[in-house]
């Protein structure tokens, strides 16, 4: 043996990136027999096993696991040598869902880290509600999807759990008579709507006041006294706002957070990108100077965007 045809290598990539023959089969758009051919091929033509039979699931050996590495290194030198004569294919563009504009202003800065590593991609985020884009994600056309929900994932790459609080600012008022006025994505916000299921269960009317695609613009208004907002720890450190731990509103429930990776082959750079943001994420320790900068800096953006547009 002098050669290794690349398409067993692909199907292995396939087989453990997938962790499964028949999700490779599917995606290579073979039957899973003719998976199974190809592994055994490649593993006669090595003379080694390259999955640990004794081990549930897909499991690599050790001489497995140096194969794939080298694999994935042999096939980009492929690609590459490929992209050199023909036409320049598309810009490869990584689409993430989230929740409204969960991770604020330092999410951009986590894509240019990543770029460094994986300078041929673009980026292009989508944000609604967690249903419907985890069904984009099932179906491939989100790769990361950054999730509420009330119940623990199960199929999450990342997942904790982040305490649900009450945003106010120094012009907040509730009027003890009246409906509290909630400032929110829209009316199908699962903060929103928790927010008012606590209220409705504690005998006290909502109202929606407000809603924008935006956390600056809610914050703006929180911060005008329109009302308060539902938000989770963690991300009320990229306001201005105060958490209301000790008002008239009753507590609120804590939620599950979840970092979702569609299925496919080729989603190194996926699971690579899923794994810098979950430390971004993650809930830290309150830190108010951070608030304040972390804030002011997503403003300022803002400004010179709006100026340079209306130039």
């Amino acid at each position: 043996m002098s050669n290794i045809p690349t398409d067993l290598l692909r199907t292995l990539l396939a087989v453990v990136d997938l962790r499964s023959f028949t999700r490779a089969a599917q995606s290579l758009g073979v039957t899973q027999p003719a998976v199974s051919a190809q592994i055994k091929r490649l593993q006669a033509m090595l003379g080694s096993e390259l999955f640990d039979r004794s081990a549930p699931g897909i499991v690599l050996t050790e001489k497995g696991a140096a194969v794939v590495n080298h694999a994935r290194r042999l096939i980009a030198l492929n690609d590459q040598i490929l992209e050199i004569v023909t036409p320049k294919r598309q810009v490869p563009t990584i689409h993430v869902g989230l929740p409204g504009d969960l991770s604020g202003p330092l999410l951009p800065w986590t894509f240019a880290k990543f770029r460094k590593r994986w300078p041929d991609y673009n980026f292009k985020l989508h944000g609604g509600p967690a249903g419907p884009l985890l069904a984009d994600l099932r179906r491939g056309a989100i790769d990361i999807v950054i999730a509420l929900s009330q119940e623990a994932p199960s199929d999450a790459r990342h997942h904790w759990t982040d305490q649900l609080i009450w945003a106010r600012s120094d012009a907040t008022s509730i009027d003890p008579q009246a409906p509290v006025p909630l400032l929110a994505y829209s009316s199908e916000c699962l903060c929103y709507r928790l927010g008012a299921q606590v209220l409705r269960e504690a005998g006290r009317e909502s109202r929606l006041v407000m809603s924008a695609p935006t956390v600056l613009a809610l914050a703006a208004g929180v911060d005008a006294g329109l009302g308060v907002m539902v938000m989770t720890r963690s991300r009320i450190r990229m306001t201005q706002l105060d958490r209301w731990d000790d008002g008239p509103l009753p507590p609120l429930p804590s939620l599950h957070v979840g970092i979702y990776v569609r299925d496919g082959v080729g989603t190194e750079p996926l699971h690579e990108l899923a794994d810098a943001l979950a430390p971004l994420l993650r809930p830290k320790p309150d830190d108010v100077l951070m608030n304040r900068r972390a804030f002011q800096a997503a403003s300022r953006a803002l400004d010179k965007a709006v100026s340079a547009k209306s130039q």
